[in-house]
């Protein structure tokens, strides 16, 4: 899709990818005529459920334990406003506005559908503080992910009705200042519209679009920089050839081994030791593609998970006309809680067996290639403390991985007594592959170090394109100097899709 192009909420396929481009502003959001007209149909029944008696929950009725409580045709908008004042009870810093933005993306792709008794003027309300690049402040804690996540989607929607913060043009913005600045007047929510807001797993969903997306970085990221260590440690193809990985046929395994195969092509440095009289490596350089390749296994379960729940309506309670409305759980997180939970152990161990080759290049074992990864030590450290970072990140990430999702505190007086805590393990997840970035940063280092000791020989020809922009931006040096800065360009070239990108157009260019 081009920037001009319009991708239409509730009716187009909605991806991770798209989410992103959308909420960027690379693409635009709007909503089709015939998307229009169902949502229209959809507010009117909900308008006659109100006036009609009938007890539906949420639209005449109080909320959780107070679903008994029937509420007065007249008080059914003021019901609306006040779910989302009593609800937006988040704590902490705010997320990232990227994630906020795509919260609403993600919120306009579930209501559009139109089974939620949303107004039109709602949504195209949430569309203006997209495109206007107003987004909502909200704090990252308070949501269990299960009613919906209700307190962070409270504090996403509460400008809606002129209340809170939002982010503007580089700074924090009280959202009455906004809407005068822009003559226009808050709304006023109609029957069901603030619980059509909140409920919904629109926050586990935004931060699962960048766990999937910085966690794919990742696992590319690793099997190239895995690849230049098996260079820098002279290591053996054997184990990526791909007879072997048939009688074990996982196809991310295959996937990996194939990848590492094609990366190692080429190479000067591994014909001069292809008659070497080593047996075999260390199981964090010969088991690349069972390790790597069952993380990917992992992300692929997540991507999968996301896809759906992108395109779902996680609504409660659902209309489908004025005789069947369903109180049911679309809202409750646990689809995407248990696949994340896999994930951020699945990231972790990327960053478990990184840290190990970081290990192995400072032993000094491989010859040519000097001890702590430089020539003159005892007065020079060299790389020695590198690892204690990797190391401590690493740990940190164990101590990281117990699953969220199997804990479960009741709430609300017991009638939300099971709950999935996905948004806990979807804000971890986030935080696991940031350190993982952070290792696989500090083995790019290490690995462009341990392959300047085989010059003149070089690398196949993709890992000779990343380790010459490795060497454009971090030297080789021989004596000890401050490395956190060297540190953090490694960090930043992996963290930003660099080491990806170069290694893409160098195959580009061989093919």
């Amino acid at each position: 899709m081009s920037v001009q192009q319009i991708f239409n909420y509730g009716t187009d396929h909605l991806t991770a990818k798209l989410a992103l481009a959308i909420s960027n502003g690379e693409i635009k959001g709007g909503l089709s005529e015939s998307t229009r007209e169902k949502v229209l149909e959809s507010s009117k029944v909900v308008e006659r459920i109100a006036v009609s008696g009938k007890p539906v929950y949420g639209i005449n009725t109080g909320f959780g334990p107070l679903c008994t409580s029937m509420i007065s045709a007249d008080d059914t908008r003021k019901l609306q406003e006040n779910i989302l004042k009593s609800h937006a009870v988040g704590v902490g810093e705010p997320i990232d506005t990227e994630i906020s933005r795509l919260m609403l993306v993600l919120k306009l792709q579930a209501l559009a559908q139109g089974y939620s008794g949303i107004r039109i003027e709602t949504l195209d309300r949430m569309i203006w503080f997209l495109e206007i690049g107003a987004t909502p402040v909200v704090p990252k804690q308070g949501s269990v992910g299960a009613s919906g996540d209700l307190a962070p989607l409270s504090h996403l929607f509460l400008p809606l009705i002129g209340l809170s913060k939002v982010h503007y043009k580089g700074e924090i913005m009280a959202t009455d200042q906004l809407l005068k600045l822009h003559q226009l007047q808050p709304l006023q929510l109609g029957p069901k519209e603030g619980l059509a807001l909140i409920n919904g797993t629109q926050f586990i969903a935004a931060h699962t679009v960048k766990v999937v997306q910085r966690f794919e970085n990742v696992l590319d990221s690793a099997n190239i920089i895995a690849a230049m260590m098996i260079e820098g440690l002279k290591g053996s193809e054997k184990p990526f050839h791909a007879q072997l990985h048939r009688l074990r046929p996982y196809k991310a395994n295959i996937a990996v081994a194939e990848q590492i195969r094609k990366l190692l092509q080429h190479s000067e440095i591994m014909t001069s030791h292809a008659d070497c009289e080593k047996v075999q490596d260390p199981y964090s350089l010969r088991c690349i593609p069972q390790v790597h390749g069952a993380s990917r296994t992992a992300w692929l379960h997540l991507k999968e998970a996301l896809e759906i729940e992108l395109n779902s309506v996680t609504d409660n309670p659902v209309i489908f006309n004025d005789d069947l409305t369903i109180s049911g759980g679309n809202f409750h997180g646990q689809p995407l809680a248990l696949p994340l939970d896999y994930a951020c152990l699945a990231a972790s161990e990327i960053g478990n067996i990184s840290d190990r080759r970081i290990y192995l290049s400072l032993e000094g074992n491989t010859p040519g290639v000097p001890k702590l990864l430089m020539k003159e030590t005892g007065l020079n450290s060299g790389f020695m403390i590198v690892q204690y970072t990797s190391a401590a990140l690493a740990s940190e990430n164990k101590g990281l991985c117990f699953p969220a999702s199997a804990d479960s505190i009741p709430t609300s007086l017991g009638q939300e007594d099971h709950v999935s805590m996905g948004s806990i393990g979807a804000r971890k997840a986030l935080q696991v592959i940031e350190n993982v970035e952070k290792i696989l940063g500090i083995e790019l280092f290490c690995a462009a170090q341990a392959i300047d000791y085989h010059h003149p020989l070089k690398p196949g020809k993709i890992l000779a394109a990343v380790h010459d922009f490795v060497r454009t931006e971090i030297d080789h040096f021989e004596e000890d100097q401050i490395m956190y800065d060297r540190m953090e360009n490694a960090i930043q070239m992996v963290k930003q899709g660099k080491i990806v990108a170069v290694a893409t157009r160098a195959e580009q260019e061989l093919n």
